[in-house]
């Protein structure tokens, strides 16, 4: 081991991380590792190939996927949402086009909002988890929701937006949209062990996701959607998101052309130290690019510099065992990224 690999690999273990470490600089792996329990009642111990849930993370597939139909010309981004969801959701305003949603400046009500106070361990949902199998399911939860401010006005993170997105693709497309997302990104950039599962089937090689509730081995189960949408759900593996990485900026996925246009900052969020552009967070200063996932029993980031070819990737079945070493590993590797989840 390197000094700064011994050190990440004693930080993981003194912090009772649970979950997988992945460095890779230019194809080569640098640094790849499991910690903790994937099961903590069998002790089923976490592998490099285990799966996890991977919460916001899904955005970035989402918008490649939405990107993808937009190439094809089934979608532009000045469609409307209205014109797509017709009578549904009324209280969306009708100027609200896919390019809002994408850079979440829509400013549609969110039935998730991460800005208002809550503890990770609430019950946020105001549906029942059991209910949200399909995107289509999802209406009733994203119903009754009274916009922010006009469409274009400025940005607020919004998990109703990506799932407004999510019916939009499935509706234009006719096909489900945890089938596309597999067949546009997953399958092009040969992400085998990615998927939307059910978190109460979960298969082999797979986590379940554990809250922070001391004394106990609580699981996450009632507290997301058995099944996830647009914003989040997707369970993947550290090393199918450096391949997702990869097949993006060889253009596998969508066009370069595409590419570059996701990854142009659209929006300063000083709150998160971040820009953001479609789908993506960006370095505040700097070319590196995003994907960050937190919620109840998931914690996930993984940062890529495309000029550095160099991703590391933290991924881990506990709300906050993450962070600490998704921030070390900034330093070490001199990315100086923002980590901005608790």
């Amino acid at each position: 081991m390197t000094a700064w690999t011994s050190e990440i690999d004693e930080l993981a273990r003194t912090g009772d991380f649970s979950g997988v470490v992945l460095v890779e600089r230019e194809g080569k792996t640098e640094l790849a590792a499991a910690y903790g329990l994937a099961c903590r009642a069998h002790e089923v111990p976490n592998t490099v190939d285990t799966r996890f849930a991977i919460a916001s993370g899904t955005k970035g597939l989402t918008a490649l996927t939405v990107m993808s139909l937009v190439e094809e010309g089934a979608l532009t981004l000045s469609t409307t949402a209205r014109s797509v969801l017709g009578g549904d959701l009324p209280l969306i305003d009708d100027a609200v086009t896919v390019e809002h949603l994408l850079e979440h400046r829509s400013g549609i009500g969110d039935y998730f909002d991460e800005n208002e106070a809550y503890d990770i361990t609430d019950h946020v949902l105001t549906v029942p988890a059991h209910t949200l199998v399909t995107t289509e399911d999802y209406l009733p939860a994203l119903a009754g929701r009274t916009a922010k401010f006009p469409p274009g006005e400025e940005f607020s993170y919004c998990n109703s937006g990506y799932v407004v997105l999510a019916l939009i693709a499935g509706r234009v497309s006719g096909v489900a949209f945890h089938d596309l997302v597999r067949q546009r990104v997953c399958e092009p950039a040969g992400m085998a062990d990615t998927a939307f599962l059910r978190s109460d089937e979960l298969p082999g090689r797979t986590a379940t996701g554990y809250l922070p509730v001391e004394g106990v081995s609580r699981s996450n189960v009632f507290h997301l959607p058995i099944r996830g949408s647009g914003d989040g759900g997707l369970y993947s593996t550290a090393a199918d998101i450096g391949g997702m990485w990869r097949a993006l900026f060889d253009g596998r996925i969508v066009s370069p052309a595409t590419v570059a246009g996701m990854i142009r900052p659209r929006s300063d969020v000083p709150s998160e130290s971040m820009r953001y552009g479609r789908g993506f967070w960006l370095h505040a200063s700097r070319e590196t690019v995003m994907l960050e996932g937190y919620d109840a029993g998931v914690s996930f980031r993984s940062v890529h510099d495309p000029g550095l070819g160099l991703t590391h990737t933290v991924i881990s079945n506990t709300s906050t065992g993450a962070w600490p070493v998704t921030r070390r590993l900034d330093a070490v590797l001199g990315l100086d990224s923002a980590a901005t989840a608790p």
